[in-house]
């Protein structure tokens, strides 16, 4: 599946404008257990669930920026498309997932997303569970996340608009965008989410004004509870 592009999906945030009630929605292919979220220790920013995750994905894709007029870039959001990896933690494959998707999405320069999707779904036995993207939000400058899920759930509710609660820098390096902690803002598909395991994605340290903008390619795990 071939996502919209960034901009178009911003023009959308008229669809998702008003808050729908949660109702439970199917969870991943396989259960994990609440144990299995490991977060770095002596760090508060962010705090483990007590429950079962109801989904365990990988995100593939971008982060965007602009260049700002003091020289460095801001992010406009990014854009993904997601899968669950949820079975791969029952197999033993779990650690090593994260590898093999690095080698295809960094060793394929030109490759689109649509042949991404295509490429994990027949080496990996991946399933798309569908994409993650940024809405304008409620301020002027404002952007908020989407974790979208319909497409490939059949239910028009499997989706999530949420607010970053907690920012920890990714404890592997400044290479790798940061880990996150976010809450249902709204939608019914979960009622917090965690950025966590990323993979690159942060911009060069600096740029000349009027620069185009630019895309990062990334990957992180997301975990919805």
């Amino acid at each position: 599946m071939l996502a919209p592009s960034f901009f178009q999906l911003l023009l959308a945030a008229s669809a998702f404008a008003s808050p729908s009630p949660r109702q439970s929605t199917s969870s991943g292919g396989c259960s994990v257990p609440n144990s299995a979220l490991t977060l770095p220790p002596n760090q508060t920013q962010l705090v483990k669930p007590t429950s079962a995750p109801l989904y365990v994905t990988l995100g593939v894709g971008v982060q965007n920026y602009t260049c700002t007029s003091s020289n460095n870039y801001t992010s406009v959001g990014a854009l993904a498309e997601v899968f669950d990896i949820s079975c791969f933690y029952n197999q033993g494959g779990f650690s090593n997932i994260q590898e093999g998707v690095n080698e295809i999405w960094w060793g394929c320069p030109n490759m689109t997303q649509s042949e991404l999707v295509t490429r994990l779904q027949n080496e990996f036995s991946l399933n798309l569970l569908g994409q993650h993207y940024f809405i304008q939000g409620s301020g002027s400058n404002a952007l908020s996340p989407v974790w979208d899920f319909r497409s490939t759930t059949g239910n028009s509710n499997a989706i999530i608009i949420a607010n970053k609660t907690g920012d920890l820098p990714a404890p592997t390096g400044p290479g790798d965008i940061d880990w996150l902690e976010l809450k249902n803002v709204s939608g019914g598909l979960a009622g917090e989410l965690f950025r966590v395991f990323t993979h690159e994605g942060q911009p060069p340290p600096s740029c000349s004004p009027g620069s185009p903008p630019i895309s990062v390619k990334y990957i992180s795990e997301y975990w919805l509870f």
